[in-house]
């Protein structure tokens, strides 16, 4: 079936970015296959994650199909461009129903987009991983695609402002090679060893991140642990 909305959508956004003078520094997006299932894992720290994830996948011509939280679909703006871009609504109350949708969709060879910790880190930390990514891995017979974003928490984040005016904020990609999920080894060891690798490419995107706090009050957007005022992990709520 012809995508009607997705591509117009992607069009819009890449044109905002360049409004916005957004500066992309991204590496690694050969890793995203360029034909069949792969579930694509990111950190998550901004309201707009799912669309620099996204990104990623251009080179390679696909479109990726994020799993959400099921009141993104109930809104009236965002609700049927999600429904249109066939993105996968998740209720936690009947997660077996999105874990089915995402499943089918693998097994006929989407990318399918999940954050694993389930909401944004208000900390800009990796918080623990649900298996929810690695399990569909295991059943689909596909890959999971480790990858970090550094620097989307600047422009909108929980907690925060938007910041949507020219500012030239750099964004910071990186996409790691595929992880294979063995069926036979336990999902929580396949999610350890993907969040690892997603801490890794985590901690690399932000050494190349080419921005500082300018000043004590610019430095809400950094781990307390790189010196920044973000609130601990152990006091984070989100």
């Amino acid at each position: 079936m012809a995508e009607l909305v997705y591509p117009p959508v992607i069009g819009i956004a890449r044109t905002m970015f360049k409004a916005l003078d957004l500066r992309f520094d991204i590496q690694g997006s050969e890793h995203v296959p360029a034909h069949g299932g792969a579930v694509l894992v990111s950190n998550h720290i901004g309201y707009l994650d799912f669309v620099f994830a996204g990104l990623t996948a251009r080179p390679a011509k696909r479109l990726v199909r994020f799993m959400a939280k099921e009141s993104v679909f109930r809104h009236k703006v965002s609700g049927p461009l999600m429904r249109a871009m066939k993105h996968i609504p998740v209720d936690r109350s009947a997660g077996m129903d999105a874990y089915k949708h995402a499943l089918s969709a693998l097994r006929s060879g989407e990318v399918i987009g999940v954050f694993p910790e389930a909401t944004i880190s208000t900390s800009f930390t990796l918080k623990n991983f649900k298996s929810g990514a690695a399990r569909l891995a295991q059943e689909a017979g596909v890959p999971l695609v480790p990858m970090a974003l550094w620097g989307t928490q600047r422009l909108w984040t929980k907690g925060h402002k938007r910041d949507l005016g020219r500012n030239h904020i750099p964004v910071t990609i990186r996409v790691g090679e595929p992880v294979a999920a063995d069926p036979a080894e336990p999902a929580e060891q396949v999610t350890e060893r993907v969040r690892a690798r997603v801490q890794d490419l985590l901690e690399a995107a932000q050494r190349a991140y080419p921005v500082r706090a300018e000043g004590p009050g610019d430095s809400w957007w950094i781990p307390a642990h790189l010196g920044g005022t973000a609130p601990a992990p152990a006091i984070a709520r989100g």
